[in-house]
Formats: C-alpha cells, sequence, structure tokens
C-alpha cells in the first residue's frame, strides 16, 4: 500500500504533456455533446484552456474555470438523462484538470492522467447505442496516443483501482495496458 505523504516528481514538460494527452482523447467526442447542446460550448472551452497550457500557455484560473464549467455541463446533461453527452463534459473537464495532476502517490490521481480518455470512449460507446466493442476501441485508440512521458508519469502513480463500473473498467482496461507496454516502469504496481 502506498504511504500517504508519499510525493511524485513533476515537470511543468510532463504536466503539459499529460494535459496534450488528455486533450487528444476528449476532443474528439465534442461533436457528441454539441449535437445535445449545440449552444452550450462549456466542453470546447475547457479542451481550448487546457489545449492552451499544453502549448506553453501558463497554468492559470482560467483553466481550473473551465474545468468546473465543463463540470457543470456535465452535471446538467446528466440530469437531462443525455448521458453520452454527460461523459462527453466530464471528458472535456479532465482534459482541463489534468493541469492541475497532484504529486500524491495515490491511485486517485490516475483519473487525472487517464479520466479524458475513459469518459470520452464511454461517451463513444454510449453514443453507438451502448455497443462496448466501441468503447473498447476508443481505450485502443487512446492507449496508442499515449507517448512515453505520459506512461512514464502514469507508472510513478499506484495502478488504478476498482469500482466505478464501466468507466471504471475502461479506466482500468488502459492503465493495464499502458503499464504493461515493453519499456514502461513498474513502479506503480
Amino acid at each position: 500500500m502506498a504511504d500517504d505523504n508519499l510525493t511524485i516528481e513533476l515537470s511543468m514538460a510532463e504536466l503539459r504533456a499529460i494535459t496534450r494527452y488528455a486533450v487528444a482523447c476528449a476532443e474528439p467526442t465534442v461533436p457528441i455533446f454539441e449535437r445535445e447542446r449545440s449552444d452550450d460550448h462549456r466542453p470546447r472551452a475547457a479542451i481550448a484552456a487546457a489545449r492552451a497550457f499544453a502549448d506553453g500557455g501558463e497554468r492559470t484560473k482560467v483553466i481550473r474555470d473551465a474545468a468546473w464549467a465543463a463540470q457543470r455541463a456535465y452535471q446538467q446533461t446528466r440530469d437531462a438523462g443525455q448521458d453520452a453527452a454527460s461523459d462527453v463534459a466530464r471528458a472535456a473537464g479532465a482534459a482541463a484538470s489534468a493541469a492541475y495532476l497532484h504529486p500524491l502517490a495515490k491511485a486517485t490521481q490516475v483519473w487525472h492522467i487517464l479520466g479524458s480518455a475513459v469518459y470520452a470512449a464511454r461517451a463513444a460507446e454510449l453514443d453507438a447505442a451502448g455497443d462496448r466493442a466501441v468503447g473498447t476501441e476508443y481505450i485502443e485508440k487512446a492507449r496508442d496516443l499515449a507517448d512515453p512521458v505520459v506512461v512514464s508519469v502514469l507508472t510513478r502513480y499506484p495502478a488504478a483501482s476498482g469500482g466505478r463500473g464501466r468507466v471504471g473498467e475502461l479506466l482500468r482496461e488502459l492503465d493495464t495496458s499502458l503499464r504493461q507496454r515493453p519499456g514502461s516502469e513498474q513502479q506503480g504496481r
């Protein structure tokens, strides 16, 4: 079991790489959200704020505000029964939140690294009438998008824990596949 006081070294370049990855995973699903809520640009704005940071911008309150706005979009679409759109908003919020990955050696931090990918995968799956193969295929694409920096950061954290239904299954599938990549460190196991 990891010591709750252990911290992980994270450089700004690594945070940018994690955020760039999160943006690449979340962005393709934004049209799903916009089909349901064409006048609501909060998920797109969260992704834009995250991209600005990943491209060298400052880590500012704008990113946090955009993440919170995407979270509110998630809640509103969830309450309206727009499940696929809801998961898109969560993916966008996770992309913006990736800029704030905490250096605490806790499995919960894996959500900051991989959350945008798994919520986007679930959104794609729901958009395809719940076809689990679509979610699995999205996870495979997300695995391929993860560069060595993303994998290096991920493996410094403990592996993802159980629970959270289908989204949790997708998270563990992606987490495990990245940790098993040739050359990946196994520190988080």
